[in-house]
Order: structure tokens, then sequence, then C-alpha cells
């Protein structure tokens, strides 16, 4: 098998080059962030090893790690916490996405310098939560009125905020005329053709949305930055205004969608999607309990897109500020635990996932728990010595040798 630096590099030979060197960059920074950037080096490995213990059928979202659950408002305008990054998804063994999650537990605690003690406990709690959840049968959400710790303080914290609040970070005046505040780290300028071309495709595809014809028109766009693990695939935020109240602005996002990254390290026959972007929106639209607003598909020369209200990252959980607060992860683990299972159990029996009988009685039966930590704790070792001689590799330039 070729190195780890050369899998990475083919993986990513495919996106914008100047984007993919931001990736590398901050795949850099820790074992955690690797982890992030990787889902890849993570499906091949767990194809290959065969280790994992038997499980049903289920929709996961595929790149589940501690940072992938986050707050945000609703089609409904209400608040949610729950699982939030789709574009891995796919039809696969339910207990992959949980090894994911295991993993990243595991790599996310040691990067925080929590003893691998604590992280076997904190693990072990996951999958008691999960299989639990899943015995019971019936899915699970999380709103402002049933959370817990730093849950609810971050959904109380949406709920204060303004739209007005989000477009004044991500927006200036010029001349009097609002526009993107191109600051070129979480945005960036486009070419004037291109920024042309997609106005004109945003402003078309607004038509298509009730809430949207005729009450906005696109008025600028800039190229977005944001994650870590979909860095490189082209991605831009429209800044559209309402035409009968010039002073109300709102944020789309429009993400590319390339092929769920699983794709050839599952041997499951798949849905016949009409496009990559139509895989995405149906399994977000299975697996969460209320979607983000604007929630659709596009094409655009030829690539499929995900279209949604944007959503600021500021609401996802850095778990990297809670080193020393025990009791806010723990509770954290509690919610995440319960939402990955309702998820699986939500899009329960839909195009081949196992129906909820089979899920409850694989919850009720936790003989399965010690492979799934063993597995990951094993597999956390060698994310940590994969990381070793990325790290190595990207300081030694590899990754800018053509």
């Amino acid at each position: 098998m070729a190195s780890i630096p050369q899998r990475i590099k083919d993986f990513n030979s495919d996106r914008l080059p100047d984007y993919v060197a931001l990736k590398y960059q901050m795949m850099a920074e820790n074992a955690f962030r690797f982890l992030r950037g990787t889902c890849h080096l993570f499906y091949e490995d767990l194809q290959a090893s065969d280790a994992l213990p038997r499980s049903p059928l289920s929709w996961i979202c595929g790149d589940l790690h501690l940072e992938n659950f986050g707050t945000y408002k609703g089609d409904n305008r209400l608040v949610y916490f729950d699982l939030n990054d789709f574009d891995e998804s796919i039809l696969a063994p339910a207990l992959w996405e949980v090894s994911r999650m295991v993993t990243s537990i595991y790599i996310g605690l040691d990067s925080l310098g929590i003893k691998k003690k604590e992280a076997v406990r904190v693990a072990g709690m996951f999958l008691s939560i999960y299989a639990d959840t899943l015995a019971l049968g019936k899915p699970r959400y999380i709103e402002p009125e049933t959370a817990n710790g730093i849950v609810r303080t971050f959904l109380e914290k949406i709920c204060e905020r303004r739209q007005k609040d989000l477009i004044r970070q991500r927006t200036e005046d010029k001349g009097g005329k609002i526009v993107m505040r191109i600051d070129r780290i979480r945005l960036f300028p486009l070419d004037k053709v291109l920024r042309k071309e997609l106005m004109a495709h945003m402003q078309e595809w607004m038509q298509t949305d009730p809430l949207l014809r005729r009450r906005f028109e696109v008025v600028d766009c800039a190229f977005r930055v944001a994650g870590t693990g979909s860095l490189g695939v082209k991605r831009y935020v429209f800044l559209v205004r309402q035409i009968k109240n010039p002073s109300k602005y709102l944020l789309i996002d429009m993400k590319q969608a390339p092929p769920s990254c699983i794709s050839g390290h599952v041997n499951i026959t798949q849905p016949a999607w009409t496009s990559e972007a139509a895989r995405v929106v149906a399994i977000q639209q299975r697996m969460q309990n209320v979607c983000p607003a604007l929630l659709g598909t596009t094409q655009f020369k030829g690539g499929d897109y995900v279209v949604k209200e944007m959503q600021p990252t500021a609401d996802k959980i850095d778990f990297m500020l809670m080193r020393d607060r025990y009791k806010d992860i723990e509770c954290v683990m509690e919610d995440m635990a319960l939402l990955t299972a309702s998820a699986q159990l939500r899009c329960a029996g839909r195009q081949g996932a196992a129906i909820p009988d089979e899920l409850i009685a694989f919850g009720s039966d936790h003989s399965w728990q010690k492979g799934v930590l063993d597995y990951a704790a094993g597999y956390a070792e060698q994310v940590k010595k994969d990381y070793k001689e990325y790290f190595i590799a990207y300081k030694d330039g590899y990754f800018t040798r053509h």
C-alpha cells in the first residue's frame, strides 16, 4: 500500500490546489484535525481490516466525529442541536459510523491531554447510551427546553442571536453598498466573470423556492472556507437582499457535492441518486429531526451542489476549549450518543436500511460494544502514527512538490 502522504495527496488531487494547501496546513495542527481531514483513510483501513462486529445496515452521515454536531436554526425557525455534516453519507453497517465517532473520542480527548483511562470511560458511556437509545426504538431530539449543560448554553445563544448580527460579521459597507467582507480567512474573492455567472445562477435558483421567489435579489458572492475535510471543493456564499425591505439580508451557502469517499469501500447496493447533491440532501432529511432552512440542490457548470441557509461555524462545539471541563464533556457525549442512535432510528427501513425491530434488537444486545471499543482504541493509535508520518512529510515540503 502507498505511504500515508501519498494516499492523502492522491485523494485530494482533483480539488482546488490553493484551498487544499490550506487544508494540509490545518491538518498539521494536531492528530484530531488530521483525523477530521482524512475520512477516506479511515474507511480504506476499516474495509481492509474487517475487524468490527457485524451490525445492521443504516443510513450514516459517514464522517461522524466530535465536531460534526452543532446548533442551527431549522426551516421552522426553531433551534436544534444535531448531526450537521452529510457530505459522506451512505448506506453502510451502523457500526461504521459509531466506530469513527468513538475513534474521534479517543483522539479528541488525547489532544486535550486527558488520560486514556478517562477516554475509555467516556467512550464506553457513549456506546452504552447509543445502545440504550436504539433499544428503546424511539428517535429523540434536542432543543433548548430539553438540553443540558453546554449544549443548552449553545442553543440559548443561537436563540438570542439575530440574523443581522451574522450579516454584520460577514459584510461591510463600501460606498453606501453592503458587500461581502473579503478577509481571506473565511471569505475569498472570486474572478469577476465567475462571480457574475454565480450571481445569475443563484438568482435563477431562488425563483424555484416559494420563500425566496420574487422576494429577494442577489447582491454579492464570495468563495467560502469552512470545515477541514471538505476544503478544496468549491463552496460559495451569497448575500441576498429583500426587495421590499432593502435593509434585510440573508446568506446562502452553495457547496459542491463530490461522491462519498466511502462509496468505493462498501459492497452494498446504493439507490440510483439523480445527483450527489440529491444523495446528501435526501439522507440529511432522513437523519435530522428538522433540516436547516432553504435546503436544496442545484447544478452549476456540470457540478452538483447543496444549497442551504448559511449556518455560522461558531455554533459547532470546539472541544479544544473544553480541556478541563469534564462535566461538560460528559454531558455533550450523552447528547451525541442519543442523537447518533436517533438518526439511525429515524431513517430505519428506508431503501435497504434495517427495520426498527432489527435496530432495537441490536441495541438490546451489548455483546458488540467491546469489539467497537477495541477497534477504535487500536485505530486511534494508528491515527497518531499516521499523523506523525504526515507531519514530517508536510514540514519536508512533500505536499508542495509536483
